[in-house]
């Protein structure tokens, strides 16, 4: 399958399970599209703050801040895009903090699922209008967007809506953010897993129900952390030659005793990667996407050197 054309689109999301790199992936891919002459907004959806980590700069808030030549970053707050949104679309000037409406929206979102979510995808979304309307310098907006269990009712959430109220001004604020999520011109749904058994099982989950309840695109799987092919089954017949008595004997003597333990992690190393393959074949399988391969870096930290090294393995994956 060809690899997609992701720094076309004007839009990309990327979800995942929770732990499988996905805010890694999120700041790789703006970090190569701004290499490539690109202004970037990179989206923080759940605003754990850790996103600017990736490029080495401080926590950013609701207003977009540049972390790294090209890439500004935002992060969502329900109360701030709910004030955005009351200034912009009602005309209501708002001073200080929202206090009793806060409380109200809460209320109101418990009552009508999908209020809170079309706040934090309408700021999305607005992004995305103001630069193709020629109001905002964006070329491309890319989102760390919610985990695999909460991104299908926060992207249906402008539909479900749109469906609820027949007329007036919501239903028509809410069409335009249908008319840009579900454009595959413009915007793509990228899901990122490990090749490990329960990121896979939730990728294929993911993707069945996004294609069934909602007309958002999909992009592309990116599996992350994936295991070179060290060893062959020849490497193998030789490490089990090598730990017979003798061979292990004679080597210790010569080289100490940690050859026993370095021909052990080289057992593990292969165990690891064959049962990884197995995930992966299935992912493969059953998921009819392009499929997107970063190594495994095994790296301790999540600074701005491992940001460039995935959206290295990126841009060769995409032929860039």
């Amino acid at each position: 399958m060809p690899s997609p054309d992701l720094l076309g689109r004007r839009l990309l999301f990327f979800t995942g399970k929770g732990g499988v790199g996905k805010s890694t992936i999120t700041a790789a891919m703006a970090l190569l599209a701004a290499e490539h002459g690109k202004r970037v907004l990179v989206i923080e959806v759940d605003a754990k703050g850790n996103i600017t980590d990736r490029f080495e700069s401080r926590p950013v808030g609701f207003s977009p801040r540049e972390v790294y030549p090209g890439v500004f970053a935002l992060a969502m707050d329900t109360e701030a895009s709910l004030r955005e949104y009351l200034k912009l679309n009602l005309r209501v000037p708002i001073v200080g903090r929202l206090g009793p409406l806060a409380r109200v929206l809460d209320f109101v979102a418990t009552a009508a699922p999908g209020v809170k979510e079309v706040l934090t995808i309408g700021k999305v979304c607005w992004e995305v209008r103001e630069a193709l309307e020629g109001r905002a310098d964006w070329d491309l907006v890319v989102v760390d967007a919610a985990a695999t269990g909460h991104i299908i009712s926060q992207l249906g959430a402008p539909e479900a809506i749109r469906e609820l109220v027949a007329v007036g001004p919501v239903r028509s604020q809410t069409e335009w953010m249908t008319d840009i999520l579900d454009d595959p011109a413009l915007t793509a749904l990228n899901v990122v897993a490990t090749p490990e058994e329960m990121p896979v099982e939730e990728t294929i989950d993911l993707v069945g129900r996004a294609r069934e309840e909602i007309d958002v695109p999909l992009g592309a799987v990116i599996v992350n952390r994936v295991l070179p092919e060290l060893f062959t089954h020849a490497d193998e017949e030789a490490f089990d030659a090598l730990c017979e008595p003798g061979p292990a004997e004679v080597l210790s003597g010569r080289a100490g005793s940690g050859v026993t333990a370095v021909i052990d992690g080289a057992r593990l190393a292969v165990s690891l990667r064959r049962t990884r393959a197995t995930h992966l074949s299935r992912l493969r399988n059953e998921v009819d996407l392009p499929m997107l391969y970063v190594p495994y870096l095994f790296s301790r930290t999540h600074g701005l050197r491992e940001t460039r090294m995935v959206a290295e393995a990126l841009s060769n994956e995409l032929g860039l």
